[in-house]
Formats: C-alpha cells, sequence, structure tokens
C-alpha cells in the first residue's frame, strides 16, 4: 500500500515527488517518458536560477534530485484508475495494479503535430512547440508560425520584437482574438499566409526551408526559416481518468487552489489542469502544492 502514486515525470511530477519524500510518504513514479514536454525545449531562459539551460538538461537535474531521494521512477503505462472506499487502485498496463491512499495525477499535455517529413525528425532543431520558452533562442533570425489561434497569434505577437522575418502559416482564418490579429497583422516585418498546407520541413543538420502550398492555386512555396513554430494546439492527457474526475469543456482536469479534484485523496498539477499559464515554473510550483495537499490529507485520513 503506497501513500501516493504519482502519475507522470514531467515538472509537476518530479517536483511533487520530492516534496513528497520530504514529507517521508511512501511514493513511487509511473511515467513513459522522464521530463515531459519540457525535454523539447531547446534553451529555457525564464526558470529561475538558470541564465540559459536546456529542457533536457533541466529535467536532468529535476531527475537527478528524485533519485537522491531514492523515489522509483517505473516506465509503466496507467490505464485506469479506481477508487473503492479509501483507496485507490492504479490500473497498469499487463494487468498489474497498485494499491494506494492517495494518487497525484501529472501527466501534462501533448501537442497536436502536422504530421509531415521533417516535423519530428527536427524537434530541438528548429522544430519548437511554445514560443514562449524558444522565442529567444531565434533573435533575428526568420521563422514560421503555423496556426490561426490564440496560441498561434500569441507567439507571432512574441517573435515580431525577437525573430526577424516571420511567417503567419495557416490552412484557413485567422480565429485569434481581434487584438492579437490587430497587433500581428499591423506589424513591418510578417508576412501573412492563409490558406496553405503544410508540406514538409526541410534542412541538414538544422531547420532551413519550410514548403508550403496553396490551397487555391495549388502553388508551392519555399519558406527560408531557421525556426517553425507549430502552434496547433495541445490536448491534456486526461483520458484515464475520465468519468473518475471533473473535467472541464477542455478535458482539463479541474482544481482548487490546493491542486485538490473532486474526488477526495486524487490530486492534479501542471499542464493537465484547468490552471493557465503553461509553463515549467508554474507546473513545478502546482507538483508542490499537490503534495502538500496529499500529505494534509494523509493526516486528517489517519485521524478518521
Amino acid at each position: 500500500m503506497r501513500d501516493v502514486v504519482i502519475i507522470g515525470a514531467g515538472p509537476a511530477g518530479m517536483t511533487s515527488a520530492v516534496y513528497a519524500a520530504r514529507k517521508k510518504m511512501d511514493c513511487v513514479i509511473y511515467a513513459n517518458v522522464v521530463g515531459g514536454l519540457a525535454i523539447w525545449s531547446v534553451g529555457v531562459e525564464n526558470y529561475m536560477g538558470y541564465h540559459l539551460i536546456s529542457g533536457v538538461e533541466l529535467m536532468a537535474k529535476f531527475e537527478e534530485q528524485v533519485k537522491e531521494f531514492d523515489i522509483p521512477i517505473e516506465n509503466k503505462t496507467v490505464e485506469k484508475i479506481s477508487k473503492e472506499g479509501d483507496i485507490f487502485t492504479v490500473h497498469l498496463d499487463g494487468g498489474e495494479e497498485v494499491q494506494t491512499k492517495t494518487v497525484i495525477v501529472a501527466t501534462g499535455r501533448s501537442p497536436r503535430h502536422l504530421k509531415i517529413p521533417g516535423e519530428k525528425e527536427f524537434v530541438g532543431k528548429g522544430v519548437t512547440y511554445c514560443a514562449t520558452c524558444d522565442a529567444p533562442l531565434f533573435a533575428k533570425l526568420d521563422v514560421a508560425v503555423i496556426g490561426g489561434g490564440n496560441a498561434a497569434l500569441s507567439s507571432i505577437v512574441q517573435l515580431l520584437d525577437i525573430a526577424g522575418m516571420v511567417y503567419a502559416v495557416s490552412q484557413y482564418g485567422w480565429s485569434a482574438d481581434p487584438v492579437l490579429q490587430e497587433r500581428a497583422a499591423g506589424a513591418n516585418n510578417i508576412e501573412i499566409l492563409k490558406g496553405y498546407d503544410i508540406i514538409a520541413i526541410e534542412g541538414q543538420n538544422l531547420v532551413e526551408r519550410l514548403k508550403i502550398k496553396s490551397r487555391k492555386t495549388d502553388e508551392v512555396r519555399e519558406l527560408a526559416v531557421r525556426g517553425v513554430f507549430i502552434e496547433i494546439g495541445s490536448e491534456p492527457n486526461s483520458g484515464f481518468v475520465s468519468g473518475l474526475v471533473e473535467l472541464n469543456e477542455k478535458q482539463e482536469i479541474v482544481v482548487d487552489c490546493g491542486s485538490r479534484t473532486n474526488v477526495a485523496g486524487l490530486f492534479a498539477a501542471g499542464d493537465v489542469t484547468n490552471v493557465p499559464q503553461k509553463q515549467i515554473i508554474v507546473a513545478a510550483g502546482e507538483g508542490a502544492k499537490a503534495a502538500l495537499s496529499a500529505f494534509e490529507y494523509l493526516i486528517r485520513l489517519r485521524e478518521n
């Protein structure tokens, strides 16, 4: 019987594990990838204590600290969580079941992909899914932003003051908030390309060009860019708890200010939740809160 099972080994999951261990809680982490989406960031300049560090390096430091507490990180997939009385059962792939008094879900999000040639190959080499994380690394360089929603236009607005030429490429029109559209359209270093399919991302060791095709004329263009920001949305990895906890219209787990869900003993932290601002430092803080709330819950549980 575990005190807490933590699902996910990104910034939120690993931080919650360290806080749980410091409270002498018996815990385990189940995750398929250590580091989560943070490892896709070429450079992180907004995590306190580091002027510039890659996402891979930062998450390696997180993992190192977790291992100092002898917290096991097991490469297993959680298929379902059930609860009977005060006890949770975590159902793992292969039929294994683990019982625990509390659960912290920190499974993060998965970006939507273009699924085109070159996308996967150039992740971390010019292809990125986070302008807030990586925009400064493309100072004075020409870049392309894919998408037409709020995420894409927010990225464009950030990049206009940092990058060289910004190519705003979307399959259809823009659907972002009018204020974002106005700010983007009024810049002198943007080319707006609406109605284009994305064909391929090409280059040698790094991104060198983006191939797009007009949906009206079939004209193919090659954009000489060093960065491709894919901003077509992301999805919370919450499907395995659907039907157990409250999800909002975006399928994010709904939590309160203490990272508590509507199910007693079940906590959630990081990008999988409805907490705004999907940032590494925010996720880490939410992970700490989740572990502290789980500890408080266990104290009350013992008293009963």
